[in-house]
């Protein structure tokens, strides 16, 4: 096409490429901090029935080593007490009465009734010797309420998805930089407005609302990198925003164990974003979708003289306005539509189902969250390599089936073998984040730009679909243990073979219009 032969005589990859990358890349630091929050946020801590006669206060600072049951490790027989009050090893119940008779050695109920118990009706007592807040201790989201704190990871999703759904197509008709913008400054407001939240509903509705931004900063970072790159950079380009995130993943775990109050942490990773709002009016507007709209000249005035010549085709090709429904229009995008809509909710779902479940391997939960971060640096690397040199069609399609076979396994592998089932999912989440280095890239290349931001949209809901789905799914693990890590590893291996359906797109120039689309793939 012109405008990817221009780019190349101008340069290819120069001055102005490496600032707007920069400038789109910053934020993406930050992104990981507010996508995994709440494994820190929300994170879970032991707890215990509170006594009667405790203070509030000072029964939760005094229950260091409290693993649930009668450990107080007390002061003026305080331990004595907890015995006598809470059964052992039990964290949502205690008893109606004192059971003194517990206090005497080898005491036994082997041949007795076990003593009535009630819900702990006098609130709880946490552990903080890790983190000094959460919003499962300040809201007691635990026992029967323990269900709530996947709700409002699920409900922030759901924001990511309405914003997938909502600034996806307001960048296809106001541009990409005006809805960047506006993105950044939502995300900076709502996401230190959540702060501040006096109750965990408003909480929930403002985390809703940051998840809606955090859609619109990533999909118009994507594009507006994608349609300002020579074709031979997209891939290069791609990985480098994806390692952005990766390095986020270790900086969250910094800031987490630094700041142990999760109202504190959510400001701190929040404030940065008025600084990014700030930087994005640098940015300068996609001159693709500038003449695909019919503003050639706002686009020949952003690149100067040099296009008149070069883009005549593209302004000529400038027609009415497009809609979601040319996602589904002719058979070629129909096909398109349909295989991302699997690769990309079985992505997410699989992605969230392992990286939101951090304490469940048994290990330290800050460990956990670099491990888990580290991953992507080698993922994402052999991920750049297939990309480039064998197709993007591999790559998502042997990622994910990778993925899939690796969650599988661990339904094999007994608990007590914790370092192996937590290699496997390791293994698993390395795959899936390399499904995602490479469906961002996939994506925006398998689209013609009239419709780009639409079609990253739909892409951006059937994901957000998938990460709503996710915590709910882990739920079900009550009931069958098995059950989720069926359901994780299933859906990414079909994606996988779904993938295969996809026309290939490496070195291929970006499609601008319908009917380019339509002679590709002829």
């Amino acid at each position: 096409m012109a405008f990817a032969e221009l780019l190349a005589r101008l340069g290819g990859m120069g001055r102005f490429q490496v600032a707007t990358v920069a400038l789109l890349a910053m934020p993406v630091f930050m992104m990981a901090s507010h996508n995994l929050l709440q494994n820190f946020t929300a994170a879970g801590v032991a707890h215990r029935c509170r006594l009667r006669w405790e203070d509030g206060d000072n029964g939760d600072n005094g229950d260091n080593g409290d693993n649930g049951d009668n450990g107080d490790n007390g002061d003026n027989g305080t331990g004595e007490w907890l015995q006598a009050w809470v059964p052992a090893g039990e964290r949502c119940r205690r008893f109606v009465a004192p059971q003194w008779w517990l206090l005497e050695p080898n005491a036994s109920v082997a041949n007795a009734t076990w003593p009535e118990t009630e819900p702990c009706r006098d609130g709880w007592t946490y552990d903080r010797g890790v983190f000094s807040s959460t919003i499962v201790t300040e809201w007691d989201l635990v026992c029967g309420q323990r269900g709530m704190k996947q709700v409002a990871q699920s409900l922030y999703m759901a924001g990511v998805l309405l914003g997938g759904l909502l600034f996806g197509s307001l960048s296809d008709r106001f541009g990409r930089r005006s809805v960047l913008s506006w993105c950044h400054l939502q995300l900076a407001a709502m996401g230190t407005a959540s702060a501040f939240a006096p109750t965990f509903a408003s909480y929930c509705a403002l985390r809703l609302l940051t998840g809606a931004a955090f859609s619109g900063v990533l999909l118009n970072s994507v594009s507006l990198a994608l349609e300002w790159m020579p074709t031979r950079g997209r891939a290069l380009v791609g990985t480098f925003m994806g390692y952005c995130y990766t390095v986020g993943q270790f900086l969250l775990a910094g800031v987490a164990y630094a700041v142990p109050h999760w109202r504190w942490l959510q400001l701190t990773v929040s404030l940065p974003f008025f600084g990014f709002f700030c930087c994005s009016w640098w940015l300068t507007e996609s001159a693709r979708w500038l003449v695909m709209v019919g503003r050639p000249q706002q686009a020949l005035r952003e690149l100067r003289k040099t296009l008149r010549s070069h883009m005549q085709t593209e302004t000529s090709a400038a027609g009415p306005r497009h809609s979601v429904l040319d996602l589904v229009r002719t058979p070629v995008v129909r096909r398109i539509s349909c295989c991302l809509s699997f690769v990309w909710f079985s992505t997410s779902f699989a992605y969230y189902g392992l990286a939101m479940d951090l304490q469940n391997f048994d290990f330290d939960i800050f460990v956990m969250q670099l491990v888990f971060g580290a991953v992507d640096i080698p993922a994402k690397l052999m991920s750049v390599l297939t990309i480039t040199f064998v197709g993007r069609r591999f790559t998502q399609s042997f990622a994910l089936i990778l993925a899939g076979l690796a969650i599988l396994a661990n339904i094999l592998v007994p608990r007590e073998l914790r370092t192996l089932r937590t290699a496997l999912a390791v293994l698993g989440k390395g795959c899936l984040a390399a499904s995602f280095n490479c469906a961002f890239l996939y994506t925006g290349e398998l689209y013609p730009t009239v419709i780009r931001q639409t079609g990253m949209g739909l892409a951006n809901t059937l994901a957000r679909a998938g990460s709503i789905t996710a915590p709910l799914v882990r739920m079900a693990g009550d009931a069958v243990p098995a059950l989720p890590l069926v359901i994780y590893g299933a859906a990414p291996v079909l994606s996988g073979l779904v993938a295969t359906f996809l026309p290939e797109t490496r070195d291929t120039a970006l499609p601008e219009t319908m009917q380019d689309l339509q002679r590709r793939n002829c």
